[in-house]
């Protein structure tokens, strides 16, 4: 069952309820429906998850538990997968959104060393701000929608596929 193999990489929902960041949204973390894995709370979370991955801001946990929990869906997931941006792949991917940017607004990148520094933000991001945030929302769009129907296609082909192997399990 999909449900199995999601359940393998979650955290438990403990460690969530425990997180400092996240008690700001007080006992909206004890909302069962924010813990369930099906279809739709699986998808759901991609979507929510992937979309605040490539946003460009801070506590993108807390904004990703947010709106987990306006749209109810699973939360623990919600957050781990914002968690693909990270000090590893947060430069790569921010450089491909500012190269997307360029294509869509029509302007030539241009070349630029990034450095994690206030003094860089504050020099150099006025110059490509821009195509940098055009990128990064169309990329949230694109792999939020890609992610839901993905993983709602996913989830339809494994329940099937299941139904057809057991007979047990076939719609009479």
């Amino acid at each position: 069952m999909p449900r199995k193999f999601f359940q393998r990489f979650l955290p438990k929902p403990q460690t969530i309820k425990d997180n400092k960041t996240l008690q700001i949204f007080g006992d909206w973390l004890h909302e069962p429906n924010l813990w369930h894995l099906n279809r739709r709370s699986v998808a759901g979370a991609f979507a929510v998850g992937l979309f605040f991955a490539w946003m460009p801001v801070p506590f993108q946990m807390a904004l990703s538990a947010g709106a987990a929990i306006w749209f109810s869906t699973n939360l623990p997931l919600s957050i781990a997968l914002v968690w693909i941006t990270n000090p590893v792949t947060i430069p790569p991917m921010f450089y491909f959104a500012y190269i997307v940017g360029t294509w869509i607004v029509g302007e030539p990148a241009m070349d630029f060393s990034f450095e994690l520094t206030y003094d860089w933000l504050l020099n150099e991001l006025e110059a490509i701000w821009k195509p940098f945030l055009v990128g990064c929302f169309t990329l949230a769009s694109t792999s939020s929608v890609i992610g839901y129907f993905g993983i709602d296609a996913f989830w339809r082909y494994e329940v099937a596929h299941r139904r057809k192997n057991k007979p047990h399990l076939k719609k009479k």
